[in-house]
């Protein structure tokens, strides 16, 4: 039987707690930049143990002000994989940089040392290194193999809680890190991000540039009737990308929860694996999908492309109420960059076989229960 109710792939929970904390900011009368932001953006460091986090409006906003305080301009490259949303290289294109794109690895869906090092080139400033699914790169292998000029910055957008080989939060490895805090990431307050720092001085320029290159913020210049009344003045264009209360009384909530939603989730994982396992060659998995470090944002599987039609079984999924999806259309194959020549072997054949099934802290055993039911129906029928 189908049901009702559209399964998105991946849909934010929300708690009272998060209806009353949004409440008192409001009440408050400070909507804006504020305490609230102050406070999260310390919790979530000392969650993750690093030194400094800066808040802003999007993830994409975070991706683009770690290149801009590295200095990355026209006539310089930046390597991500192809297999990325279009933020990763679309920010090296607002700042006049090419995006160039490499393979990706088929176990891991990322990118890896061999995949990067083939793309190479004198004018290369940056690497893009995306966890994608939430299964976290080991970036050191990509650092040391790359010349000192060129920096490293982690797209973690997918990757909040997960974990290196090592231990250690993504995050904690001393390259600028992203983060998004958009409507359905593991961590969600409707929308924003954040970048990880471990140079206070890089913190400090990041800091002034989410806020129009002011050296100091609204809530320090309005909330108290002691402080400065005269606008400082700018010495760097900046931007308008900063985070709000609004936005971070609901993260500071969600940050709580976090243990929950991760377990949720790899019950979720275990289900899927445990059910579609029977599927024997027809699928693959994403490597590490059950294991503890793995963020799990996503649920990637890869179907046999000599047996299935993908697009078939994801429309017809979509028929029933599943709400399976394809991350991503390969960035190297559209129009905008004008690469559509390269020859990407392993993203080229992943995403006619790639599909995305629903997983999400908002998500039961039963959404999950009808999720499988209806995916081996599916097959059966094609």
């Amino acid at each position: 039987m189908i049901r009702q109710n559209y399964l998105p792939f991946g849909k934010p929970n929300f708690s009272e707690d998060e209806i009353s904390a949004v409440t008192q900011v409001l009440r408050s009368g400070w909507v804006g930049m504020g305490p609230e932001t102050l406070a999260f953006e310390k919790e979530l460091g000392e969650y993750l143990g690093v030194p400094h986090i800066v808040t802003v409006n999007s993830c994409t906003a975070a991706l683009f002000l770690s290149l801009l305080v590295n200095n990355i301009g026209p006539g310089d490259e930046v390597i991500c994989p192809s297999l990325t949303w279009c933020s990763t290289a679309n920010v090296a294109l607002y700042l006049g940089a090419k995006p160039v794109f490499c393979d990706v690895d088929r176990d891991t869906l990322c990118l890896s040392p061999e995949t990067v090092l083939k793309k190479l080139t004198p004018k290369t400033k940056a690497v893009m290194v995306v966890h994608f699914g939430g299964l976290a790169v080991e970036v050191e292998k990509i650092r040391a193999f790359l010349p000192d000029k060129v920096i490293v910055v982690e797209d973690a957008a997918h990757a909040l809680g997960g974990k290196f080989k090592n231990g250690q939060f993504v995050g904690t490895s001393t390259n600028l890190t992203c983060f998004s805090f958009y409507a359905n990431k593991n961590l969600s307050t409707g929308d924003g991000g954040a970048v990880v720092c471990f140079d206070p001085n890089i913190k400090e320029r990041i800091d002034s540039l989410r806020q129009h290159g002011l050296p100091v913020n609204a809530w320090k210049r309005f909330s108290h009737p002691k402080t400065v009344i005269i606008s400082p003045e700018l010495s760097e264009l900046g931007y308008k990308m900063n985070y709000t209360d609004l936005q971070a009384s609901i993260g500071r909530v969600q940050l709580k929860r976090q243990k929950s939603f991760n377990l949720t989730r790899l019950s979720i994982a275990n289900y899927y694996h445990e059910k579609l396992s029977s599927l024997g060659a027809k699928i693959e998995f994403q490597s590490n999908i059950l294991h503890p470090y793995h963020a799990r944002h996503l649920f990637t599987i890869l179907l046999n492309d000599g047996v299935f039609s993908r697009d078939k079984i994801l429309w017809e999924l979509r028929k029933r109420n599943v709400g399976a999806t394809i991350h991503y259309s390969p960035l190297h194959s559209m129009p905008l960059y004008e690469q559509q020549h390269q020859v990407l072997p392993n993203t080229e054949k992943i995403y006619k076989q790639i599909i995305t099934l629903p997983i999400g802290a908002s998500m039961s055993l039963e959404d999950a229960e009808y999720v499988v039911q209806q995916f081996e129906e599916v097959l059966q029928k094609y």
